[in-house]
């Protein structure tokens, strides 16, 4: 006689409710997606500060003080790099406006002499010279953004300023993020909440940390590089590498196709160097800066990274990129502490 094992699956109207809460829930959030951006930076920021301002307490500072301190202190450093770049930067940009149309019109005209002495079959002008224009469309657009990148990826001014704001009072405020998230989150869940929070914290603050590091020393690697190697408008492009840098994988590769791009309209051979000098300064920060600057920070699969990277991109554009992966943290944690009250609650049946 055979036994039927029958899987009974009950669905009474308190699940109904809660799956219809939480699908609202998600929903509110990609309506307000703007402001839940703003307060994911500032608190991504009080994560970075928070170590600094906790060692400054415990040396004797005022709290106030040290944050309002190290904000300054962070501020002035970003004004005067960005006073040491920028104008060179945007004079490079202009440059390159200026010239790129002149450039190709001579690699156009290179080309249609190959094509002469080629046969009549093998046309491969036209097809070379839509790819250069579609991608000299593309440059000139990033090059008349590039600058604006910086400020499109907090949302403008006033949204910058209120990421500010915000992270400062989650700063200056003992606990000031376990409190907030005291505040919001039922009291069922508001020890589970904090905890996830505070081991999620330490790895969100260095990793932001992390990258502003790798930034700042990649696009230092990019220029010497490229003015070693002779390639125009080196400046402009290390900047594009140091800014990427913050979008973890696809940012180093987005900031090498142009230069890749302006190297071969200067010599095929020099494209072909640039192409391997981005090779070997990938695989220098991946194999030596990565794991002595970030080491484990995230822990996160390269797979969970890149599903993260696309799905960011597609609910909010570049901040949804560069948010992805403490995002990702959070929900990885979460995951990770579901599959271990599993194993508990299998292992005490």
């Amino acid at each position: 006689m055979t036994e039927h094992n029958h899987v009974h699956i009950e669905i009474n109207t308190g699940t109904i409710v809660r799956f219809v809460l939480v699908i609202l829930f998600f929903l509110f959030l990609y309506l307000l997606k703007d402001v839940f951006i703003i307060f994911l930076f500032a608190l991504i920021i009080a994560s970075a500060i928070a170590p600094f301002a906790n060692w400054l307490e415990d040396k004797g500072f005022p709290r106030l003080l040290g944050v309002l301190l190290l904000f300054l202190t962070v501020l002035a450093l970003v004004g005067f790099l960005l006073s040491l770049v920028v104008p060179f930067v945007s004079q490079e940009v202009s440059q390159l406006l200026t010239g790129l149309p002149e450039t190709l019109s001579k690699v156009s005209s290179s080309l249609e002499k190959a094509q002469e002495g080629a046969p009549k079959y093998f046309d491969f002008v036209s097809e070379i010279q839509n790819i250069l224009e579609t991608f000299s469309t593309y440059l000139q657009q990033s090059a008349q953004s590039v600058i604006g990148l910086v400020v499109s990826i907090f949302g403008g001014v006033m949204s910058f300023v209120a990421i500010l704001i915000i992270s400062f009072y989650l700063s200056v405020t003992k606990n000031g993020i376990e409190n907030f998230l005291g505040s919001i989150v039922p009291e069922k869940y508001e020890q589970y909440a904090i905890g996830l929070w505070k081991r999620s914290e330490v790895k969100v603050g260095r990793w932001l940390q992390g990258q502003m590091l790798l930034g700042l020393i990649m696009g230092l690697v990019v220029y010497v590089g490229l003015s070693l190697m002779g390639i125009k408008y080196a400046l402009l492009l290390a900047f594009l590498a140091a800014v990427l840098e913050i979008v973890p994988i696809v940012g180093p590769v987005l900031a090498a196709i142009p230069a890749v791009f302006l190297a071969f309209l200067q010599g095929p051979s020099l494209g072909l160097w640039v192409v391997l000098f981005y090779v070997a300064a990938q695989q220098l920060e991946n194999h030596l800066l990565v794991p002595v600057v970030l080491g484990k920070t995230v822990g996160l699969n390269p797979v969970v990274v890149i599903i993260a990277l696309l799905v960011g991109q597609q609910l909010a554009g570049i901040p949804g990129m560069i948010l992805s992966v403490p995002v990702a943290t959070v929900i990885v944690e979460m995951l990770d502490d579901l599959a271990k009250h599993k194993e508990l609650r299998r292992l005490s049946a």
